[in-house]
């Protein structure tokens, strides 16, 4: 993908795949779990997490972290993303909150979520990443020869 597709994939509101570096208890593969995220064109990454959560501790403790997000329709194509954290934004700010949810649900469902976990407001906190490291694909070319 030329870099304005890849910033423009990112942008796109889909599911990312949070990848950190796990060393507790001697495990030897990173925590990968789903996770909403924010990005604009040439910013930032913004997750919202748990304060008291593995993936919190683990963060924090890393200092890094990668995101995967993919179009599995064909044809297939992902953008992996991977660098520092550059902020932690203990408790997240509500206006952060309330973009995450708007981006993944229409208007009414992300006025209704945010109404039913507002408590979260107290336990979340907001972790943002600048991308270092890039990977992606776009299989629309080799898709076509088989078209």
């Amino acid at each position: 993908m030329s870099h304005d597709e890849r910033e423009q994939f990112l942008a796109a509101p889909r599911v990312g795949i949070l990848g950190v570096t796990d060393h507790r208890d001697g495990a030897r593969a990173p925590l990968v779990i789903p996770v909403w995220y924010g990005y604009e064109p040439t910013g930032e990454i913004v997750v919202e997490i748990g304060r008291e959560t593995i993936k919190a501790q683990l963060l924090r403790a890393a200092g890094r972290f990668s995101l995967c997000v993919q179009d599995e329709r064909p044809p297939y194509r992902y953008v992996s993303v991977e660098g520092p954290v550059t902020a932690v934004e203990d408790p997240i700010d509500p206006d952060v909150r309330e973009a995450l949810a708007q981006r993944y649900l229409d208007p009414e469902q992300a006025r209704a979520y945010l109404a039913a976990t507002a408590d979260q407001l107290e336990q979340d906190i907001a972790i943002r990443m600048r991308p270092q490291r890039w990977r992606t694909a776009d299989f629309a070319a080799f898709a076509a020869d088989f078209a």
